[in-house]
């Protein structure tokens, strides 16, 4: 616990300080991906359930909140809030069908949810069809603070980024976190012991997608537009990717997975379609190398869980 504090302290400080360093845009887009993959990693990482298709909370929110903002004319908080609502929403109903299959299935399952909901992403009249949902407005923060200013948004998107990350550290380290990792390593003795094993699933399936979508909701904002990208189930795989690179079962592990993928998409992306075979090559190398991701492979070289 002590080193994860520590770890928690550096993080929260080396974020705080990058912008002074690092393109703002840039930063306020990894730790949109961070939260995401902090929200998958729970699902993964402490619930054993593989998902397939996360990425229709990152985008369904996204849609949402953009629309929120730029047709209802409501303030970044409420469409932020109405992004993640949609999410968890639809997180309930993808959830209730999927947890009652295990392994492959439920991963099969959550991928063809999400194919329906790209599809209606591409149809539906409110969404835009390929071009999506542009020029969405930030608007001002509880009517006061213009999210125009870089700074401010940045400051924005950092809280939500450290308040989803607390709140991912606090389920884990709770008693329905010990359930769920009692459930991810044998389910059939955690139901012989009293456990409703489908009701602590569903939870944390209903969470997982809370998060995501409030990833999604903040990078609509951010970056002032809603697309398929989001929604596309490419973006799902993208995810799975930053788990494993980072870390899976590991707190800070989809932090550092999603710094490694975005910077490589960011730094690389003069290489054009050759970046998703870099990506596929430092993929290789990790599981050969770093079997249990680089946060992974650090936490038992220090012997501390990280």
């Amino acid at each position: 616990m002590r080193a994860q504090q520590i770890a928690f302290a550096v993080m929260a400080l080396a974020l705080l300080a990058a912008p002074a360093l690092v393109y703002p845009i840039f930063m306020m887009k990894l730790m949109c991906f961070a939260l995401f993959a902090c929200a998958f990693n729970l699902l993964i990482g402490f619930g054993g359930l593989l998902s397939f298709g996360h990425a229709m909370f990152l985008g369904s929110a996204g849609y949402v909140s953009a629309h929120a903002a730029k047709i209802w004319g409501l303030t970044p908080e409420l469409a932020i809030l109405c992004g993640t609502a949609t999410a968890v929403v639809l997180g309930f109903g993808a959830g209730l069908l999927a947890i009652r299959r295990q392994g492959i299935y439920f991963a099969m399952i959550t991928l063809a949810l999400a194919q329906m909901v790209y599809f209606f992403c591409l149809q539906a009249p409110f969404t835009g069809g390929e071009d999506g949902i542009q020029a969405v407005p930030r608007g001002r923060l509880f009517g006061l603070i213009d999210l125009k200013n870089v700074w401010a948004m940045y400051g924005l998107v950092y809280a939500i980024f450290i308040g989803g990350f607390l709140l991912v550290w606090r389920t884990v380290h709770s008693p329905f976190g010990q359930v769920l990792k009692a459930i991810r390593e044998n389910e059939s003795r955690a139901l012989s012991l009293g456990y409703d094993t489908d009701r602590y699933k569903l939870i944390a399936f209903v969470l997982s997608a809370g998060l995501a979508g409030l990833a999604g909701a903040t990078k609509s904002l951010v970056f002032q537009l809603a697309s398929l990208t989001d929604v596309h189930w490419s973006m799902s795989g993208e995810v799975v990717l930053m788990t494993l690179v980072g870390g899976m079962g590991t707190l800070f592990g989809p932090v550092v997975g999603a710094a490694v993928i975005i910077t490589m998409q960011n730094y690389l992306a003069q290489l054009g379609a050759w970046v998703t075979v870099v990506q596929g090559v430092i993929f290789v190398i990790c599981v050969l190398a770093f079997r249990r991701g680089v946060i992974g492979e650090l936490g038992a070289w220090l012997k501390k869980p990280l």
